[in-house]
C-alpha cells in the first residue's frame, strides 16, 4: 500500500477515533502500512510550505472580552467576597453574549488539541531521543528540548541545543514516544546561547512505527515543509496537516540561519493511542486522586476560584487585597484561619507568595489548588488540616505579577518562552525590585568603630527609594506595605525553571557574581530548605536528570542565594533584614510553565512540601512580652539570642516568634524604657515551639516621663528610687574621674623617675 500513515490517520481521527480503541483490524492496517514502506523518506516532485501557528494548545484563545483588562478604581485594602462576586456579575453581564456566542467554537477547538509529550517537562527521557549526528557530548540530542538553557561557557556538557555536525539536509532529530501517539504538531526553537545564533529556517517531518521504515507527512498530495525560526529564542508552533498515528517522529531541517549551524530546541504535541497489542498501551497515566481544579486560570478565572472556596468555606477564608498592578489589576491574597480577618495572639503569621515572575506560572496554581484543599480537607476533618489552621494564620498570594502572567497566558504554556511575562508591565523585575538593605547594613558595619552598635534587623528602608520617582514598581510596593502591615513569621516564594531551594542572602557581598554568604540564622534556613527539597518528590528523586546545567543534586537540592547567583534588592533578603519574617525561594519545576496536563503530577509532587514546609512555623520559641505593672504586651521589644547575631520585634500585641533549631539558648529582651531581661529557652525535636513569655519593669526615668506627661504627681516610691539612681550615677562618675587623676598622677612619676 502508498497510503501514507497521514491519510491513514485522518480517517481514523475523523471517524471517531477517541470513541473507542484501535480495533485489531486498524492495527493490522498500521503494521502493513510500516512494512511496505521505502527505508529512507520518499522525496516528492513537490512540496508546500505549512505556515507557523501562533496560539495556544492547552487553553482556547482569549476572546476579546476576557482579554480586556479591568479600569483601576478604588484604594480599599480589604475585599470581602461580596464585593468579588459584584465584581463578577459586572463582567459577567458585560461579557456574557461574546463568551455564550465564542463558548461552542473554542470548546470544539480545543477537543483537536493535544498535550505536549514532555520532552520540556523532562518527562520524555533522554535514551527517548536520538539524532543523525552531533557536534559534541554537550550538544548532543538530549539538549534538543524546548527551552533548555546554556551555560555561562559554550563548549561544556550543557549547551543549549541539539547541534548536528554536518550541514545538510539528512539531519534530524528523532523522538520515541514509546507508544502509539496522534501527533499533531511541532514546537521549534532555536539555540541558546550568548555567543552562538542558531536556528533552523525550514524542516520536514517523518513518521514510523519502527524507526526502520519512514513517512514523510505530507499537505495533501504535496510534502509538507514547514516554517521554523527567525531568531533563537521564540517558540514557534507548526500543526500537521492531518494528525498522524505513529510511534516515532522525526525533525527534518531543510534550511537554516546562513551564518549558523543546524541546531534547534523542540517540544512534540501528540495524544496517546490505546493499541491493543501493546500490554503497557493501557497503563494508567500518573496524577491526582485529589479533585481539585488542575487548569490554567487567568485573572478573571482565578478571583472564581478563590471565590467559589469562599463560599465551600466561609467560615475558615477570606479574600482581600493589598493594591494593583501597573495595569489595574488587583493583588488578591487568601486568608485560611478559624477566625479570619483577626490576629490571634500567640497565632503565627504565614505567607505563600506566587507569580513574581509572571511566566513562573506552576507555583500560581499550585497556590490555588492549596487553597482548595485545605478547605475541603478542613471539612472532612483530617486532623493534620485542622491543627494547621486552627493554629496558624495563612495568608497566600497567587499572583503578585499578574500583568506579565496575562501576557504569558495569551501565549500559552508552550510559546511564551523562556522570558515572556517574567516581568511586570513596566518591564521590572520584581524581584530585583526590594530596597537593598543588604549594602546599607553591610557598609555600616564596615565603618563602625563597634560593629557590635549596628543594627542587625529592622533596617529601615532608605529615602531615596520612598521618592515618587523612584523606579519601584506598584506590585512591589503593595507588598511591602503587605509585610509592614502583618507579622510574618514563615513565607516561601514560588519561582519555576529549575529544581532547587535557595535561602538567604541572596546578595553577595563587594557584588561578587556567586560566593556563599549565609546569614546569622544559616543552619534554620538549611533546615528549612532540606524540609521542602526532602519532601518534593521531583526534586528527591534521586535518578532525575538535570534541568539546565546546574547539579544541585550534588547540594541536595539546596543551595544559598549568593553561592548560584548574586540578586540585589530580593525579596528573601528584604523580608529578613526588614521584617521578622524568614524566607526562601522554591523553583518548583524544570518548565516554567507546565502545560495542564502536568498539574497534577506537579501537585503531587508538592503536595507534601507545602504542607510540611507551613508546619515549620511552629519551630523555635514564642511567648508574649508585657508590662509588669499592666499586664499589656509591649510592642516593638527586641528579642535577641545569644550568639545568633539577627534580633526579632514583638508585634503589636507583644507577642512574638523566633525560629530556632532544637537546642538551649539565653534570651535577653528589652524595650524602650524598660529593664532588659534574660531567659533560658529550650527548643526540643518536638513540632510545636516552647512557650518563653517575659514581663519587663520600667525604669524610672520612663515612669517620670508618663508621670509628667499626664501632669500626674510623683509617687514616693518613685522619688526614693530616682534619688538612689542619681547617687549611683554620682558615686559612678566621681570614681571615674579619681581613676584618671591616679593614673595621670602615675604616668607622672615615671616620667620623672626616667628623666
Amino acid at each position: 500500500m502508498e497510503r501514507s500513515l497521514c491519510t491513514l490517520a485522518a480517517v481514523i481521527f475523523l471517524g471517531g477515533f477517541f470513541d473507542a480503541a484501535l480495533t485489531d483490524n486498524t492495527t493490522t492496517e498500521i503494521n502493513s502500512l510500516s512494512n511496505n514502506n521505502t527505508t529512507t523518506t520518499t522525496t516528492t516532485a513537490e512540496s508546500v510550505t505549512v505556515q507557523p501557528q501562533d496560539h495556544s494548545r492547552d487553553r482556547p484563545t482569549p476572546t476579546a472580552a476576557q482579554r480586556k483588562l479591568p479600569t483601576a478604581a478604588g484604594r480599599d485594602k480589604q475585599l470581602d467576597t461580596k464585593n468579588i462576586s459584584q465584581d463578577s456579575e459586572e463582567e459577567e453581564s458585560n461579557n456574557k453574549e461574546e463568551e455564550t456566542d465564542d463558548s461552542k467554537k473554542e470548546a470544539k477547538k480545543t477537543e483537536l488539541d493535544c498535550p505536549p509529550l514532555g520532552l520540556e517537562s523532562l518527562r520524555v527521557d533522554d535514551s527517548q531521543i536520538q539524532a543523525s549526528s552531533y557536534q559534541r557530548t554537550g550538544l548532543g540530542p538530549h539538549r534538543g528540548r524546548l527551552n533548555i538553557q546554556s551555560g555561562i561557557e559554550d563548549g561544556d556538557l550543557y549547551d543549549g541545543a541539539w547541534c548536528a555536525e554536518y550541514k545538510d539536509q539528512h539531519q534530524w532529530l528523532e523522538v520515541d514516544a514509546m507508544h502509539l501517539t496522534l501527533f499533531t504538531g511541532v514546537i521549534l526553537q532555536g539555540r541558546n546561547s550568548i555567543w552562538s545564533w542558531d536556528w533552523v529556517l525550514t524542516y520536514k517531518v517523518q513518521l514510523s512505527n519502527d524507526s526502520v521504515t519512514w513517512t514523510a507527512c505530507m499537505n495533501g498530495t504535496k510534502e509538507a515543509i514547514f516554517e521554523g525560526n527567525q531568531n533563537p529564542e521564540t517558540p514557534v508552533l507548526g500543526l500537521l496537516p492531518v494528525p498522524t498515528v505513529a510511534r516515532f517522529i522525526r525533525i527534518n531541517p531543510q534550511t537554516w540561519y546562513s551564518n549558523g549551524t543546524i541546531c534547534l530546541r523542540a517540544e512534540i504535541l501528540g495524544c496517546h493511542v490505546d493499541d491493543p497489542t501493546d500490554i503497557y498501551s493501557s497503563e494508567q497515566e500518573p496524577g491526582s486522586k485529589d479533585a481539585l481544579d488542575f487548569r490554567q486560570h487567568n485573572y478573571k478565572e482565578m478571583r472564581k476560584l478563590m471565590k467559589s472556596v469562599t463560599e465551600e468555606c466561609p467560615d475558615i477564608t477570606r479574600i482581600y487585597t493589598i493594591g494593583k498592578s501597573y495595569m489595574g489589576l488587583k493583588l488578591y491574597v487568601m486568608e485560611i484561619s478559624d477566625n479570619p480577618g483577626k490576629h490571634e495572639l500567640g497565632e503565627p503569621e504565614f505567607r505563600y507568595v506566587a507569580g513574581m515572575h509572571g511566566n513562573e506560572a506552576l507555583g500560581r496554581e499550585l497556590v490555588l489548588n492549596l487553597m482548595q484543599y485545605l478547605c475541603r480537607e478542613y471539612k472532612k476533618g483530617n486532623q493534620r488540616i485542622v491543627r494547621l489552621v486552627t493554629e496558624t494564620r495563612i495568608h497566600l498570594l497567587p499572583s503578585m505579577n499578574p500583568d506579565g502572567y496575562e501576557e504569558a497566558y495569551k501565549k500559552g504554556s508552550e510559546l511564551a518562552g523562556w522570558a515572556d511575562g517574567r516581568h511586570s508591565f513596566e518591564g521590572i523585575d520584581l524581584n530585583h525590585n526590594f530596597p537593598d538593605l543588604n549594602n546599607i547594613m553591610w557598609d555600616a558595619q564596615e565603618t563602625a568603630a563597634d560593629k557590635s552598635k549596628v543594627s542587625n534587623h529592622y533596617i529601615p528602608i532608605p529615602e531615596y527609594y520612598t521618592q515618587e520617582d523612584a523606579m519601584v514598581a506598584p506590585e512591589t510596593r503593595a507588598v511591602i506595605s503587605w509585610m509592614q502591615d502583618i507579622p510574618f513569621v514563615l513565607s516561601a516564594n514560588l519561582h519555576g525553571g529549575e529544581l532547587v531551594v535557595t535561602y538567604p542572602f541572596d546578595c553577595t557581598r563587594d557584588w561578587a557574581p556567586q560566593e556563599d554568604t549565609p546569614t546569622a540564622d544559616d543552619a534554620f534556613f538549611r533546615w528549612l530548605a532540606t524540609v521542602y527539597a526532602s519532601t518534593n518528590l521531583a526534586m528527591s528523586n534521586p535518578h532525575r536528570r538535570l534541568c539546565h546545567y546546574e547539579d544541585f543534586q550534588a547540594y541536595n537540592n539546596i543551595i544559598n542565594g549568593g553561592a548560584w547567583h548574586t540578586v540585589p534588592g530580593s525579596m528573601n533578603d528584604f523580608s529578613y533584614m526588614h521584617t521578622n519574617c524568614f524566607e526562601v525561594t522554591v523553583e518548583l519545576s524544570c518548565d516554567k510553565f507546565p502545560h495542564v496536563s502536568e498539574l497534577p503530577i506537579e501537585w503531587e509532587n508538592n503536595k507534601e512540601s507545602l504542607l510540611v514546609y507551613m508546619e515549620q512555623v511552629h519551630r523555635g520559641i514564642k511567648g508574649v512580652i508585657r508590662d509588669k505593672l499592666t499586664k499589656q504586651g509591649i510592642v516593638n521589644a527586641v528579642i535577641k539570642v545569644e550568639d545568633h547575631d539577627h534580633d526579632i520585634r514583638s508585634a503589636t500585641d507583644g507577642d512574638y516568634w523566633r525560629l530556632l533549631n532544637p537546642g538551649e539558648y539565653k534570651v535577653v529582651v528589652w524595650a524602650e524604657g524598660y529593664f532588659p531581661s534574660v531567659r533560658h529557652c529550650r527548643v526540643g525535636m518536638e513540632p510545636h515551639p516552647t512557650i518563653c513569655d517575659f514581663t519587663l519593669t520600667k525604669t524610672p526615668i520612663q515612669r517620670l516621663k508618663e508621670i509628667r506627661a499626664k501632669g500626674g504627681k510623683i509617687p514616693q516610691d518613685l522619688q526614693l528610687r530616682l534619688r538612689a539612681l542619681r547617687f549611683r550615677k554620682l558615686r559612678a562618675s566621681t570614681k571615674a574621674i579619681n581613676q584618671r587623676r591616679m593614673s595621670e598622677r602615675v604616668k607622672q612619676a615615671r616620667k620623672a623617675r626616667s628623666a
